[in-house]
C-alpha cells in the first residue's frame, strides 16, 4: 500500500507590504480613492476628525478646540498631530509641510492621518507551513 501526500497550496495574488516604512502610504489628496469614506469625510468632517483624534490617543475633541479657539485659522492640533505621526513612524517630511498642509488642508490631513492609522495597524498575517508525514503500516 502507498501512501502519498498531498499538499494543497493556494498562492495569493500580488501583496502590498502593509506599510512603506519612512513615508505617507496615502498621498494628501487621495481621499475619494475609497468612494463611501469619501462622502463620509466629505458630509461628516468633525465626526472624522474627532474620530481619528480618539483613535490616535487624543482627546476626542481637539479638533473642535482648534476651530473654536482660533476661528480655523491656524488648526495647531492638527498640524500637531501630523508632525506627531510622521516622527512616530519615521515619516519623511518637515514641520513646514506639517504647517502648510494644516493650515491649507486641514480634512485632508485628518483623512490622511486616519488612512495612515489603518495601513500601519493592518494585522500581518503569518502563514507558516509544516510538512507532516503520516506514518505508514507494512
Amino acid at each position: 500500500m502507498v501512501i502519498t501526500d498531498r499538499a494543497v497550496v493556494s498562492q495569493p495574488g500580488h501583496m502590498k507590504p502593509p506599510f512603506v516604512p519612512d513615508q505617507w502610504n496615502t498621498g494628501l489628496f487621495d481621499c475619494c480613492d475609497d468612494f463611501s469614506s469619501c462622502c463620509y469625510h466629505y458630509w461628516c468632517f468633525w465626526c472624522i476628525a474627532c474620530k481619528t483624534s480618539e483613535k490616535y490617543g487624543e482627546c476626542l475633541c481637539m479638533p473642535l478646540v482648534d476651530f473654536l479657539a482660533l476661528g480655523g485659522s491656524v488648526p495647531a492640533f492638527a498640524m500637531a498631530m501630523r508632525s506627531d505621526m510622521r516622527e512616530r513612524y519615521g515619516i519623511r517630511g518637515s514641520m513646514v509641510e506639517d504647517f502648510m498642509f494644516s493650515t491649507c488642508f486641514p480634512p485632508c490631513v485628518y483623512f490622511q492621518i486616519s488612512r495612515e492609522m489603518k495601513i500601519r495597524k493592518q494585522a500581518v498575517t503569518v502563514v507558516n507551513t509544516h510538512h507532516h508525514r503520516p506514518h505508514t503500516q507494512r
